[in-house]
Parts: C-alpha cells; sequence; structure tokens
C-alpha cells in the first residue's frame, strides 16, 4: 500500500492511497464467503461456493462494491498512521480508481480527506516549577457551612403576617395578554427573593398576605409567548416562614454523630480544609495546563470547531437560532479552549507514552456507571454500540497523561513550601479514578455523549 498526504490547511489534509492486489484480496474473499453464506446457487451448499462462481453470479463488480466497506476504513486507518496522522475528525472518503474484474490490473485508489491535530512541540513538565496559593479557610466560611446544615432541618411554618423575603409562599398565577390568558399555573411554591420565576414578581408580593392578590407587568419567561409582555395575576394562597433550629449541644447530636457544637464545627472546619485542598489541586491542574500551552499557536480544525460551537450554543440558548452575539461569541471562546486543551492533553500523553489498557477503561467506564446509577454491564454496552469506545479511550489516555504529567511537575504554595498532591494525582500507573482531579470532567463529558447518544437511539427506535 502507497501513500501520500497533500496538506490543505494547516489542520486538514488529503490523504491518497493507492492498495495492492494482495492488500485487496483478502477483503474480497472474505466478502465472498459472506455472500456465498447468503444465496442459493443450484449444486453447491451454502457457504462452500468457489469464488469465480460468486463472481460470475453477482459480477465481481458487486463483490467489490461490497467489499469496499470494510476495507477503505481499515485501510484507511492503516494509511493514517503510517503518515503518523492524528485525526480529530470522521474522514471523506472518495474511491477514485477500482478493478472491475478479478482480472484487471487496475489498482484500488481512493482518497480521505480529514482534519488533524496540528505538529507542536510542549514543554517537559519535569523543568516545571509552579506556585499554587492555597485557598485560606475562614470563620465565615465555617458558619455558612453550618448555617446550611442549619436549614437542612429546618421546618416550615405557616404565619399570619404578610410575605417577606424568605418565606415560601402557595401561588396561584394567571398570564393575559390582551385579554387573553395564556398561561396560569396553581399551587406553585415560591421563595421570596429567589427571583427564578418572573421578573417583578417579588415586588408584587413584598406586603401580601395569603388570600390577597395582585397584578403587574412582566415578561414571561417561557413557553409560546417566551419574551412577551403579559399581564400577570397572582395570588397567595398561604405563606411560611422557615424557623431553624437553635444552635446548641442538641441540634449537634441531632444533626451529626458528634455530641457538642464544638465537636461538630472542628469537623466542618476539618471538612473545609480538605475540601480547599482539592480546590488547591484543580487550580494545580489549571495552571499546568495553561503552562503547557503558553507560548503556543495552535490553530483549532475549523471543522470540529464549528460543530462544538453549534453544541456549546445550543446548550446556551433554548433557541440556537435567536442566539445572543454575546451567546455565540461565548460559545466559541468555550470551544476553542477545549479543543486546544484536548489536542494539547492527548500530546502530552504520547509525549509520555502512556498507555491505556482495557483494565484502565473498564475501571474508568465502571466509574461513570456508579456516577450515574447505571449498571456497568449495560452502560459499557451502550457505549460499544453508540461508537463511543474510542471517545472513553481518549478520555482515559488524557486523564492519565495529565496526572502522569502532573506527577513530574514541582508545586509550591505561596510560601515556597513544596506541595504534595499525591492525595489527588495517585500513584505512578495506579490512578484512582474517583480521587483523580482529571476523572470528574472527564467522565462527565462521555457520560452526557453516551445519555444523548442513547436519547437519539431510542426516539429513532
Amino acid at each position: 500500500m502507497k501513500t501520500s498526504v497533500e496538506k490543505l490547511e494547516p489542520t486538514k489534509v488529503k490523504m491518497t492511497v493507492t492498495v495492492d492486489k494482495e492488500e485487496l484480496d483478502p477483503y474480497l474473499d472474505e466478502t465472498r464467503k459472506e455472500l456465498g453464506k447468503q444465496v442459493n446457487i443450484p449444486g453447491f451448499r451454502k457457504g462452500h461456493v468457489p469464488a469465480r462462481i460468486i463472481d460470475q453470479r453477482l459480477g465481481f463488480p458487486a463483490v467489490v462494491s461490497e467489499a469496499l466497506n470494510n476495507a477503505v476504513p481499515e485501510l484507511y486507518s492503516k494509511g493514517a498512521q503510517q503518515e503518523n496522522l492524528r485525526p480529530m475528525d470522521q474522514p471523506q472518503l472518495n474511491v477514485e480508481k477500482i478493478p472491475t474484474s478479478s482480472s484487471d490490473e487496475t489498482l484500488l485508489e481512493f482518497t480521505a480527506e480529514v482534519e488533524i491535530r496540528p505538529d507542536f512541540e510542549l514543554p517537559e513538565p519535569k523543568d516545571m516549577e509552579i506556585e499554587v496559593a492555597k485557598p485560606e479557610v475562614k470563620d465565615e466560611d465555617i458558619d455558612r457551612r453550618l448555617e446550611g446544615l442549619r436549614q437542612r432541618f429546618g421546618t416550615l411554618v405557616g404565619v399570619d403576617r404578610p410575605a417577606q423575603k424568605g418565606d415560601f409562599a402557595s401561588l396561584d398565577l394567571s398570564a393575559t395578554i390582551d385579554g387573553e390568558v395564556v398561561d396560569s399555573q396553581s399551587g406553585v411554591s415560591y421563595e421570596l427573593g429567589s427571583g427564578n420565576m418572573l421578573d417583578g414578581l417579588d415586588e408584587a408580593l413584598d406586603g401580601l398576605s395569603a388570600g390577597e392578590e395582585t397584578t403587574f407587568e412582566a415578561p414571561l419567561a417561557s413557553g409560546e409567548h417566551e419574551g412577551e409582555k403579559a399581564q400577570v395575576t397572582v395570588k397567595v394562597n398561604s405563606v411560611k416562614a422557615e424557623e431553624l433550629p437553635e444552635l446548641n449541644d442538641d441540634f449537634a447530636q441531632e444533626a451529626s454523630e458528634f455530641d457538642t457544637l464544638d465537636e461538630l464545627k472542628a469537623d466542618i472546619r476539618k471538612q473545609a480544609e480538605f475540601d480547599s485542598e482539592g480546590r488547591q489541586a484543580n487550580e494545580a491542574r489549571d495552571l499546568f495546563i495553561a503552562r503547557l500551552e503558553e507560548g503556543l499557536d495552535i490553530p483549532v480544525p475549523a471543522g470540529v470547531k464549528d460543530a462544538l460551537v453549534s453544541d456549546h450554543v445550543k446548550a446556551l440558548s433554548a433557541d440556537p437560532d435567536k442566539a445572543s452575539d454575546e451567546d455565540k461569541k461565548k460559545a466559541e471562546d468555550e470551544a476553542v479552549k477545549e479543543l486546544t486543551d484536548q489536542m494539547v492533553l492527548d500530546a502530552l500523553a504520547e509525549k509520555l507514552e502512556i498507555n491505556v489498557t482495557q483494565n484502565d477503561v473498564t475501571n474508568f467506564l465502571a466509574s461513570i456507571a456508579q456516577q450515574y446509577g447505571m449498571d456497568p454491564s449495560q452502560f459499557i454496552s451502550s457505549i460499544v454500540k453508540n461508537g463511543q469506545l474510542g471517545s472513553a479511550v481518549k478520555e482515559v489516555g488524557r486523564s492519565k497523561g495529565l496526572l502522569a504529567g502532573m506527577r513530574q511537575v514541582t508545586f509550591k504554595d505561596s510560601d515556597g513550601k513544596t506541595l504534595d498532591l499525591s492525595r489527588f494525582l495517585g500513584e505512578d500507573d495506579e490512578p484512582e479514578q474517583d480521587e483523580t482531579v482529571a476523572a470528574a470532567a472527564a467522565a462527565a463529558q462521555v457520560a452526557d455523549n453516551i445519555t444523548s447518544a442513547d436519547s437519539e437511539a431510542s426516539s429513532e427506535e
């Protein structure tokens, strides 16, 4: 097999592949065997029909056409590996020449246009020293966590007074445009001051008691008339206030395994410090990636970027066609950052000669399945079925490469003390996926892809 590569763009090439007869023959033979199992030819048992008879009865062009379905993708992959290409997307394949008979000396020739990862040189992680500030745990942080725990044990009690910020009200709402009711809801629970429903609702409810109602104007937040101004009538059915338990030893015993409030506070502080170390590890990861990319001008494959921008726009706007210029710019920036990080981490994994084993992938996917409450076997089967296994392998390689690279870096805090991040980075060749700083994001991304693919497959069925 001969290959030649023409660069069309900095991140796009056209590879021409010419296949020797000896390399095409195995695909033709396998195709003839499969076709022989499917056709009835007098005088021959199924699966035992000679190749020349298959060619005579079905026609060589039909045989070679069927054989190309497997031959071209596999030979493309072999050619890409031979040319050391790093594809970022599926190729556009086009068959240029094909033999018309078993005696035809014409060689199979096809082209593949594909977007690739460009070449760039990464710095050595072992030569890096990176300063990472440790987030300070303040008394206010402890108080905020304690208040959150207190609220979990709070109760709602009815009050005979006007509603105020922090109260929970049961509401009936009705929206009209030009005198016509376009939407209505009953028994809606709403926390005053949360601002997560309609513009102007908090102001309208302020001072209202149970049984009272008022009307105000507001743009509708969703539905057929989204964005249109409507007259909204809101009636308050009931008002409840949150009653919180006192902070004392009794509360500590009810809310935790501790006997005193001081012991509970000490445990909360310990957990806050533990979490701050996790945030420091995340910051170390981000600074490491930024250092790898520092000074590099890495072009992003246009087609891959456009597809990813489209996905990001859909996530930012309910109607992508109506997305604002600001949303489109944000989506493009996010897509470029995501692709750049992926390319850099892929290159890092290659530089560090990271090996992704079957056990790595199985453990990784099992951890995702557990995270989403799925059966691991079914989850892995859905990945294979939907063609997502390659994505999973890539993510594992990036995670392992990232962790391996970070282990080589010297991280120091603001006082110049060397940081020990081994709790988050694991040991060489033994990354614990549930404790690494890379696995969570990778797991979420792959799981979202799988969930989306499953939903599309279900809708098609």
